[in-house]
């Protein structure tokens, strides 16, 4: 295929994403700087409470080498349906609908490994031809960092609401995540605000609070790239169950407290937004 065709297939596929954005109301990305800070567990529980709310919700689960959505959801089993119309999306709870790279992949072992222009083609194919019909909110889950994955999105989809920071309290974390406020600014992002994770521990014998990865990170990057603090997300041992038996915590009935941080975050999300 020559220049010209790749450059006119490449636009085509624009105005097909274009078009499938029209009849999605809010684009949000949830991003970090780092790893392993729990960002897909923030997406799947944020995208609960919406649903539970009565809203239409829809994720893209963007992390090409580690997808987690789908399985904190309870779909891993499914695989996304593809019709001469497009490509449909896999609903989950609450029928938050859901795509994923893990959809297209033999099983949970197996890798990609794709260099970046293979994961930009893959990116707009996704994009170009996924019908997500008529929703209120699409969460897009990003890779850790500010690379290309985070690039194509911004470039890709056009006007995103704004983007939610996702930390932990430690100062590597945090100044990790500073990157990615400054990646927002630079392209020209609304940031939503900062969601510090795994802020503290509540022994469950005395009651005591335990700071296991320090405190005030959040904090220190609210106050310096002045944007609005979310809410803090205790360390709770049993979330990491929850999300392994696909039912996100917010469900719960017996986990009222972690519900009621989760509740007053939606809230102030839907705020910044609206």
């Amino acid at each position: 295929m020559d220049k010209e065709s790749i450059n006119k297939e490449i636009e085509e596929r624009k105005i097909k994403i274009q078009k499938n954005m029209e009849n999605v109301k809010h684009k949000i990305i949830i991003l970090s700087g780092k790893g392993g800070v729990g960002k897909s567990t923030i997406t799947a529980n944020i995208a609960t409470i919406l649903a539970k709310r009565g809203y239409s919700v829809g994720i893209f689960d963007y992390d090409f080498h580690g997808p987690a959505i789908p399985k904190m959801l309870g779909v891993d089993k499914e695989n996304l349906k593809a019709f001469p119309l497009g490509i449909f999306p896999v609903e989950g709870i609450l029928n938050i609908k859901i795509v994923s790279m893990a959809f297209l992949l033999p099983n949970e072992k197996t890798p990609v490994i794709w260099r970046g222009p293979m994961k930009y083609n893959a990116l707009q194919e996704l994009m170009a031809n996924v019908i997500w019909g008529k929703i209120d909110y699409l969460l897009f889950d990003l890779p850790p960092g500010t690379g290309d994955e985070a690039l194509n999105i911004a470039h890709m989809i056009p006007n995103i609401d704004g983007a939610i920071l996702v930390t932990i309290p430690s100062e590597i974390s945090r100044i990790a995540v500073e990157k990615a406020a400054e990646f927002c600014k630079a392209l020209k992002i609304n940031l939503i605000g900062v969601i510090e994770n795994m802020s503290y521990l509540i022994c469950p014998k005395c009651g005591y609070k335990i700071e296991i990865f320090g405190s005030g990170g959040g904090e220190k990057i609210v106050e310096e790239e002045k944007i609005q603090f979310l809410g803090k997300i205790p360390l709770n041992p049993k979330l990491s169950k929850y999300m392994d038996n696909g039912k996100p915590i917010v469900l719960s009935e017996n986990e009222k407290e972690i519900f009621q941080i989760f509740n007053e975050i939606v809230d102030k999300i839907i705020n910044q937004i609206d």
